[in-house]
């Protein structure tokens, strides 16, 4: 259900990645949208550890099950749902985007694999950039523009948050506190309950028994609001579900005898 979205060379979303330079894009404008289309059919966004307590109003936060686990809300509990982005990429009612999605099409990236510097980079393939006659410049007189100093900033803060979101996860699997993670909903006029796996979550028992220094660090450090951020969200699955049902992009029911 909650597989990391990734693939083999770009992270979701990214079709391609294009360094941005003044050379080549002058000229440029970034144009502002209601219609995210890269949202559509998309399940599970990455999410950072800051984010649990805003997203955790709207969205239940799950790990995926990869070797190196990664937060994610879960926008629909199937592959190629979301139940909060319209066919179009509309958000259907209000709710808190993750910052993931609000930094698309720019992210920050390695040009060259030898050193760890990082450049503003897009996606040549979205179509809000371009030389428009309207938008936001994106460099003003061969110099960055404002709007594009305050994208360089959001990416660089994002990376930022990325960094401290692994060292949260680096502890929870320190504390061996992930488990596979398990949920059944129970649909009426249904014989058999809908069963989701393929996910992670916090192993409260586990939780309850770390030592008290532990929890006393973790508490300290805030990481122990950020554990019950994502508890308390999973109370979101059956909503998530019922979003579906409602959206008519729910699972088949098997007919009650």
């Amino acid at each position: 259900m909650a597989s990391a979205p990734q693939s083999a060379n770009l992270p979701l979303f990214y079709k391609d990645l294009m360094p941005l330079n003044s050379r080549d894009h002058g000229e440029w404008k970034s144009k502002t949208t209601e219609t995210a289309s890269w949202m559509v059919g998309q399940h599970a966004i990455p999410l950072t550890a800051e984010e649990f307590v805003h997203a955790s109003r709207n969205y239940p936060i799950v790990f995926s099950v990869a070797d190196n686990p990664v937060p994610l809300a879960l926008m629909g509990l199937n592959e190629g749902v979301n139940t909060f982005f319209d066919d179009e990429g509309k958000l259907i009612n209000p709710a808190y985007v993750p910052a993931y999605a609000r930094r698309y099409p720019f992210m920050l990236a390695k040009l060259n694999a030898n050193t760890e510097e990082l450049s503003l980079c897009f996606d040549p393939t979205s179509d809000l950039l371009g030389d428009f006659a309207e938008g936001a410049a994106l460099f003003e007189n061969g110099e960055p523009s404002e709007s594009c100093k305050a994208t360089l900033e959001f990416c660089r803060n994002f990376e930022e948050a990325g960094f401290r979101t692994q060292a949260f996860v680096d502890e929870l699997v320190k504390h061996d506190l992930l488990m596979d993670g398990e949920v059944s909903i129970q649909q009426q006029g249904n014989a058999q309950p809908f069963v989701y796996r393929g996910f992670k979550m916090v192993d409260q028992e586990k939780l309850r028994d770390l030592r008290g220094d532990v929890l006393r660090s973790m508490n300290q450090s805030g990481m122990l609001a950020l554990i019950f951020a994502h508890l308390f969200s999973l109370e979101l699955m059956s909503d998530v579900f019922g979003r579906q049902v409602q959206q008519g992009k729910g699972p088949v029911p098997v007919p009650a005898a």
